[in-house]
């Protein structure tokens, strides 16, 4: 090979390099305006397909409605239980109103489980709740999650597949995907039905924390449709 061809490959292999690392560093950028901007970031291009229990959980960055950012593998090394919610919808408002799901939120984090409470409802809906309004919500039902996090443009929600409100996951602390369902057994907007239901959420924190398999890892859920940006 010639000097000429030698000099001509190396400034080729250099020129490929740098447009490698603009484009990585341009993808960071955009990653970054995204998350300040308010918006969801699903980490994992190739988990675009649901998981199913027993498969590893889409990892995400979000922002919840104080403006903070998280990442759902910051919390590894422990239980997180995702909670798709909308305070219009009325399947939620039973649980709420009822004290149920604050009580199931705070019975899971004082276990030290990490509660993400995720609204993917769209901007456009007509119960759609800004950060202010909607953390306002959650503080006068009491509610106990650890963070609410907002999913306008439903990247997490398309992500994991979820359906209804409520929706209820959980993963376990090496990232696996351990529940997915209701948050009870009985599909109802009924207030006193959940007395004699049985709260799959519970049921599947308690078993694991005893180290035993879930008994129900996938349950159908109820509730209203999430209203996802079409």
């Amino acid at each position: 090979m010639s000097s000429s061809s030698s000099v001509d490959s190396r400034s080729y292999r250099a020129a490929r390099q740098a447009r490698a690392a603009l484009s990585r560093a341009s993808r960071r950028a955009v990653m970054a305006a995204a998350v300040a901007l308010g918006a969801t970031f699903l980490m994992n291009a190739q988990a675009l397909a649901a998981p199913a229990v027993g498969q590893p959980a889409p990892d995400f960055i979000a922002v919840d409605t104080a403006g903070k950012q998280h990442r759902l593998s910051d919390f590894a090394g422990k239980y997180v239980v995702l909670e798709w919610t909308n305070p219009g919808c009325p399947f939620v408002r039973k649980h709420y109103g009822s004290g149920n799901m604050p009580a199931t939120q705070k019975a899971a984090t004082d276990k030290g489980v990490v509660w993400l409470a995720i609204n993917s409802t769209e901007r456009a809906a007509s119960d759609y709740l800004k950060p202010a309004a909607l953390d306002a919500w959650m503080k006068e039902q009491s509610g106990a999650p650890t963070a609410l996090l907002m999913d306008e443009d439903g990247v997490i929600g398309r992500a994991y597949g979820a359906r209804t409100t409520p929706h209820i996951f959980i993963v376990d602390p090496k990232g696996t995907l351990v529940y997915a369902g209701g948050i009870d057994s009985i599909p109802s907007a009924r207030a006193e039905d959940i007395k004699t239901a049985t709260n799959y959420v519970s049921q599947a924190l308690g078993e694991a924390f005893g180290g035993k398999p879930i008994s129900a890892a996938a349950t159908r859920p109820y509730g209203c449709a999430i209203k996802y940006k079409s």
